[in-house]
């Protein structure tokens, strides 16, 4: 049986660990993720859950980056292949592949499939390029934003259909 982590719990606990060191401006509120090659950030407020992809039932006459539907505890979700739908390729289909369950707070029940997760990142002392809104790590490693309300609200990932 494969182990949920449930982000949104890990993120209280993590405040307030941090809150009760008085470290609450550290607090660490972005997760790592490989979509396609690239690194990308996403706000843990956007996510609920991580989960390792699951049985998925495929969906005929949609788009290609549209993986099928999954239940997760009664709930239905619509599973995008984000990387595909970005123009970066397809997921690898691989043990690391992950499932990032979309806030309930959007009222959208969706889920990313992306290459894998990296963990929590914290970008503070992190080179910002304002320019290509990007991130550069101490390594030099280019971390981009998935702004997730964003993506939620463009016509072309709202219309599944072929």
């Amino acid at each position: 049986m494969s182990k949920r982590l449930n982000l949104r719990d890990f993120q209280q606990n993590l405040s307030n660990r941090l809150q009760d060191k008085g470290h609450a401006e550290s607090q660490v509120s972005t997760l790592g993720v490989q979509i396609g090659a690239q690194h990308w950030l996403v706000d843990m407020t956007d996510i609920s859950e991580v989960l390792p992809l699951l049985k998925v039932t495929t969906l005929p006459l949609c788009k290609p980056w549209v993986v099928g539907m999954m239940n997760v505890r009664g709930n239905l979700y619509c599973v995008a292949d984000i990387a595909l739908f970005m123009g970066l390729g397809r997921v690898s289909g691989e043990m690391q592949n992950r499932l990032l369950l979309i806030s309930s707070q959007h009222d959208f029940n969706a889920a990313l499939l992306v290459e894998r997760v990296y963990g929590l990142r914290n970008v503070q002392g992190w080179r910002h390029d304002t320019v290509e809104n990007c991130f550069f790590d101490e390594q030099g490693m280019k971390w981009r934003k998935l702004n997730v309300p964003d993506l939620l609200g463009q016509v072309e990932f709202l219309q599944i259909g072929a």
